[in-house]
């Protein structure tokens, strides 16, 4: 008898592991939220305006949801019983969403404005950055100096320092300095973030 040659295909799940369980393409959805059937808590708090604040058998709970021709949504399933709200789901979504937009909104971004200084920079250029710097630092934007090394400047990589620590000292009423100065590659960098009002 002729063997047959051995043709690669694709693998089938591994049977003598009975445990083993195939994944449930019924249940594929990517709700956030368990919703009506989804829900397999015994019994649910409801909470809302709708309905009656308390502990219902599930049943009773699908039972209301659906005399309203609404969803019931568990909105907190780790609690004991599992807090559930009847609403419309695509609207409750809606509401979701559009609170997650508006506290990002919220949060604060933070902004950093770069002054940049040569190691000799003269008086007035040096006010004239100064009063740029004390305006970012109104506004609660944080301050990123730092001073340029070019060639053979690096030599005066101590002016550089004076510099900014004297930088920092005049913003001392506007700012505290996040970062002491720093030498990376060409450029000295110091940090100075605003004061809290």
């Amino acid at each position: 008898m002729q063997k047959k040659p051995y043709v690669p295909g694709p693998r089938r799940p591994n049977s003598s592991n009975p445990g083993a369980r195939r994944p449930d393409r019924n249940n594929a959805s990517k709700d956030p939220y368990a919703i009506n059937e989804r829900i397999h808590a015994r019994e649910v708090r409801l909470v809302g305006d709708n309905v009656e604040t308390g502990i219902y058998p599930i049943a009773q709970a699908l039972k209301i949801a659906e005399e309203q021709g609404l969803d019931l949504i568990e909105i907190s399933p780790t609690a004991e019983p599992p807090v559930c709200k009847i609403l419309d789901y695509q609207k409750f979504l809606y509401q979701q969403k559009k609170r997650q937009k508006e506290q990002k909104a919220k949060a604060t971004k933070v902004v950093v404005k770069e002054i940049r200084f040569g190691p000799q920079t003269d008086d007035h250029d040096y006010s004239f950055k100064l009063k740029h710097a004390v305006g970012f630092l109104q506004e609660g934007a944080k301050v990123k100096a730092y001073v340029f090394f070019k060639g053979r400047s690096i030599l005066f990589k101590e002016q550089g320092e004076v510099l900014l620590l004297r930088f920092a000292n005049d913003l001392e009423e506007y700012g505290k300095v996040e970062q002491m100065p720093v030498l990376e590659g060409k450029r000295m960098i110091i940090m100075i973030s605003p004061k809290k009002k």
